[in-house]
């Protein structure tokens, strides 16, 4: 895939886990939230390492080490060694690493995640702002626990002209309760306090997609994520197909509303989609056609949602009671969506049209 603007879902006459080598998987909101394994993704991963694809997880959330990430995988029943396991902290240490001398001391402002990654480049990982020869000053997410007075230690050496790095800026994460700060919220603590700005390593951004693919080799990857501004963004810029999952943190009328460089190549409920072909979504008279759901951006701004005549009685039944897969009913949306907005954002209302499908 080319940075060219997409302007339709993708299709796939192969299932996805044989179209592709390696699958370069999210965690938050993709495999687990708030610690427990999502609906279908145990069986649907296992399913597809059977058959022969790389499982790849890759993680903005700099918290926790590899192992405890694998060793939780595997807790679920998703068999995992730590070398299948990518990190922004991985990617961040390999950012400072590459810009200071070797053996430096770095002020960290977060978790164990950090400093085991910091000392596998070498580094050596401090808590105070004080320390003689400081070099650096990395900040990850710690979580819901991490001390207010951490912000004003790293805001200390900043101040003094000790260089920033952040792991990632995603301001929200996932969780069992809902949607949560994320390091990126923590972040602008440290900005409002200093007026730097950070060097930042994770998704979307360059850093980490160099540091998966040296620790995977993959070579026909498809990156799985439910963030449209990180895991798809990462991958526009990584030039590398995507699945979107509905699983996380976006919802159908933000995918409709995606720029350019969010729109995935698929899009599916869950990690089942791994398993399954893409349909196709074909241009038609009236609009753009998938299953048996036409959708039609209409001169009053609005975006319809019409049945095809020849769709069958026996097909699923929405929340709203049309027939069809909702799935295909959002993929011709996000045809319509994407084709009347080029290269901009969609205006055009959605409502009633996601409400026919229950989305």
């Amino acid at each position: 895939m080319t940075r060219q603007s997409r302007t339709s879902p993708a299709a796939s006459e192969q299932s996805l886990h044989q179209a592709y080598d390696t699958a370069l998987l999210d965690l938050d909101g993709v495999v687990y939230a708030g610690g427990e394994a999502i609906a279908y993704a145990v069986e649907s991963l296992a399913a597809a390492r059977a058959d022969g694809m790389h499982l790849a997880y890759v993680t903005n959330n700099a918290l926790r080490t590899p192992d405890a990430v694998a060793e939780h995988l595997g807790e679920l029943g998703i068999p995992t060694e730590a070398a299948e396991v990518i990190t922004s902290a991985q990617a961040v240490a390999r950012l400072i690493a590459e810009q200071v001398e070797p053996g430096s001391k770095v002020l960290v402002i977060g978790g164990d995640g950090l400093r085991v990654a910091l000392r596998e480049r070498g580094l050596v990982p401090v808590d105070s702002a004080e320390e003689e020869g400081l070099a650096a000053v990395v900040q990850g997410y710690g979580g819901p626990d991490l001390p207010w007075g951490r912000f004003a230690e790293a805001s200390y050496a900043i101040n003094r002209g000790v260089p920033w790095f952040a792991s990632n800026t995603d301001l929200t994460i996932p969780g069992a309760r809902g949607i949560a700060p994320g390091n990126g919220a923590a972040v602008e603590v440290v900005r409002i306090a200093t007026g730097a700005e950070p060097q930042v390593a994770g998704k979307p951004l360059p850093p980490m997609h160099r540091e998966t693919v040296l620790r995977t080799g993959a070579e026909r990857p498809l990156v799985v994520g439910d963030r449209l501004d990180t895991d798809i963004e990462g991958a526009f810029n990584g030039e590398v197909d995507s699945l979107l999952v509905l699983t996380g943190v976006t919802d159908a009328e933000q995918l409709l509303r995606a720029e350019p460089r969010h729109r995935p190549t698929y899009v599916d409920r869950d990690l089942r989609g791994l398993l399954t072909g893409q349909p196709e979504v074909e241009p038609c008279a009236e609009g753009f056609r998938c299953g048996g759901w036409t959708a039609v951006a209409t001169n009053g701004g609005v975006l319809e949602l019409r049945e095809n005549a020849e769709s069958g009685a026996d097909e699923e039944v929405t929340e709203a009671g049309g027939t069809g897969d909702p799935l295909d009913g959002l993929r011709a949306l996000c045809a319509a969506a994407w084709t009347a907005a080029g290269d901009g954002v969609c205006t055009l209302d959605a409502a009633k049209a996601l409400a026919r499908l229950g989305l």
